[in-house]
């Protein structure tokens, strides 16, 4: 029937939806950082109220958070550096994260390709001692030896192949004896790299190495008394022991 023939049918054109603001139905949460870092609040996180059976703790539970090392440990010179943060608990208004990986920015990578020298690469799958599986990315440039004359720095592909093996060596013999939180330690004055570069130098002196990047490929159990380990100053609500029922 048309709309015009019946009084009781009216057209609904021009009538608008009430629009309402998204983020009154939203609540605000502060990001902590672990221990490894000197700056322990990386920032706020925003996420719909507890709504029904949609808990809000819950959608929080597994974000991954960008932030640039120089944020962290309050320092300019470490801003080359991209750490990925994964929340893990929520405690009160506070989302707990640990390191879930590594990266170099964009323009501190490309700074160090060059002309005149060889990019030697190399990655290796590592497990730490707390059971940690990671995917470790390592890369140097070789450089001229003292007084040489040649233009160039190339090196050789039984040398490249020596000192990818190297580099894969020692980020293996490191990951393995440490845990997650005594090697992003070790990440951060890239004291790794600077083994690498140390001892590669009878193969082929390099410069410019870094442990470009790092991803978390797998994480054992969640443990609440490992996370306290991390957030030692910080009161966390890992719930009351419940008392054994007795036997009737």
């Amino acid at each position: 029937m048309a709309v015009g023939k019946n009084p009781g049918l009216k057209s609904k054109k021009g009538i608008k939806k009430k629009i309402s603001d998204p983020f009154l139905r939203k609540e605000w949460y502060d990001v902590k950082a672990p221990s490894m870092f000197t700056n322990r609040q990386v920032g706020k996180t925003v996420v719909n109220r507890t709504h029904g059976t949609k808990v809000a703790s819950d959608s929080l539970k597994g974000r991954v958070y960008e932030v640039s090392l120089a944020d962290l440990n309050g320092s300019e010179e470490q801003a080359h550096r991209k750490i990925k943060l994964r929340s893990e608990d929520v405690q009160g208004k506070n989302v707990l994260t640990n390191f879930f990986g590594m990266d170099l920015t964009t323009d501190k990578h490309r700074s160090l390709v060059r002309k005149w020298q060889t990019l030697i690469e190399a990655h290796v799958d590592v497990k730490t001692n707390d059971g940690f599986l990671l995917r470790m990315f390592a890369i140097g440039f070789t450089k001229r030896r003292q007084n040489q004359l040649k233009k160039t720095a190339y090196a050789q592909t039984s040398q490249i192949h020596a000192i990818r093996k190297k580099m894969s060596d020692i980020m293996t013999h490191e990951a393995t004896k440490s845990s997650l939180r005594e090697l992003v330690i070790k990440f951060i004055p890239e004291s790794i790299a600077t083994q690498i570069e140390k001892d590669c130098q009878r193969i082929y002196p390099l410069q410019n190495v870094f442990i470009r990047k790092v991803k978390v490929l797998k994480t054992p159990k969640f443990d609440p008394n490992k996370l306290q380990e991390l957030y030692g100053d910080l009161e966390l609500d890992l719930g009351a022991p419940v008392a054994a029922p007795e036997n009737a």
